[in-house]
Parts: C-alpha cells; sequence; structure tokens
C-alpha cells in the first residue's frame, strides 16, 4: 500500500482593499463615534454602589417595558445569582459601566444584592475524621 501523496497548499491570496468611505455631503455632519459608556449607564451623577467583582446579583422582578436593553439583559441573566463580573463578560460592559448600570437597579429595587459565599478557611473536623476512616477501611 502506498501512502497518500500530500499536496502542498499555497497561502491565499490577500482580500482586496476596501474602499474609502466617501465624503459627507453638504450640510451633513461627519458619522458619529458609538455611544459613550455613561449615555449605556444612563447616570447623570455616576452614583455607584459599594460593588466587587465577586458580588452576587439576583433578580427580584421581571423587566419592565420602558426598561433600557441593558437593564433588561442583566434582568433576564441574573434569574439565577450572576457575580458582577459575569454579567460584565455577559454584556461585553466594562466593570465601571456594570456598576452604574447595577446601582439604577438596586435604586428601583428590580435586584437584589448578595454577599459572595465565602468558604470557611478549615475545613469541618468531622468530614476530615469520615474521609480518613474512609481511607483505613479500603
Amino acid at each position: 500500500m502506498t501512502p497518500p501523496r500530500r499536496k502542498r497548499r499555497e497561502p491565499a491570496p490577500p482580500p482586496p482593499p476596501r474602499p474609502a468611505p466617501p465624503p459627507p455631503a453638504e450640510g451633513q455632519s461627519p458619522p458619529k463615534n458609538p455611544e459613550r459608556l455613561y449615555a449605556v449607564a444612563g447616570s447623570e451623577d455616576g452614583a455607584r454602589a459599594e460593588l466587587d467583582l465577586v458580588t452576587l446579583i439576583v433578580a427580584r422582578d421581571a423587566p419592565e417595558p420602558a426598561a433600557s436593553p441593558e437593564q433588561t439583559a442583566v434582568l433576564r441573566l441574573c434569574a439565577n445569582p450572576l457575580s458582577v463580573a459575569e454579567l460584565s463578560a455577559y454584556l461585553n460592559l466594562p466593570f465601571s459601566a456594570m456598576t452604574v448600570l447595577i446601582t439604577e437597579l438596586i435604586t428601583a429595587e428590580l435586584v437584589q444584592v448578595r454577599a459572595p459565599v465565602v468558604r470557611q478557611a478549615l475545613p469541618d473536623r468531622s468530614l476530615l475524621e469520615a474521609v480518613m476512616h474512609g481511607l483505613q477501611r479500603l
């Protein structure tokens, strides 16, 4: 049996250059940049609750019809507890914008903030003894 013959792969040709955008017509303004993060957060004063990356957020109520898309997304995601870091990653928003957004939801009493679950520094002695006795029986 003869081994299969290999064919050399040649690199793909580069894509054609993109055409330059047309200049704005007279009387029209140039295209604007996307919205700034403070516009997404919607807070005038930028007030923030004391939140940590691992603070858990839980929705208390369904989103209102007048809620922004970001608030609706947070409330739907938080049906089960999620950390602020997870919400930030899912919504592709920086932590600073998430804290302002969550602060608005807290003041509207739409979400509840929970402290993260902290593990004990030392394991339970009875659990260690049970493991030790189980290993001795082997």
